[in-house]
């Protein structure tokens, strides 16, 4: 299912969804070896992942209002609901990624001297 999900997405919603794992990836890193450069590069790409995953998500509710505006025939609620569930996957990830990101962070400032 989640296979599926991802072979149908559009390329901003997987740039918006996989955008998170960067400061995912920095986060990790500056727990293990934290310098006031990586911590430096937290924020903007903090900021860049929480962009994505709104932009990822207004593209997915354009698409799910643009796909019931051209339908004929009063769609079936329940293709809208699964449409609408999946505008909202890039803002979990994004978010989810950068709770992580961000422990990792706490975790490295918690190990400097």
């Amino acid at each position: 299912m989640i296979g599926d999900a991802l072979r149908s997405a559009g390329l901003v919603a997987l740039a918006s969804m996989f955008l998170g794992v960067v400061p995912l990836a920095l986060g990790v890193v500056y727990a293990i070896w934290p310098s006031e450069q990586r911590l430096a590069l937290m924020r903007p790409l903090s900021l860049a992942t929480i962009f994505a995953a709104i932009t990822g998500t207004a593209v997915g509710l354009i698409n799910v209002f643009a796909g019931l505006g051209a339908t004929e025939a009063t769609p079936l609620p329940r293709v809208a609901l699964i449409g609408l569930a999946e505008s909202l996957v890039p803002v979990f990830s994004g978010f989810g990624c950068l709770t992580v990101a961000w422990l990792c962070v706490t975790l490295g400032m918690w190990r400097r001297p």
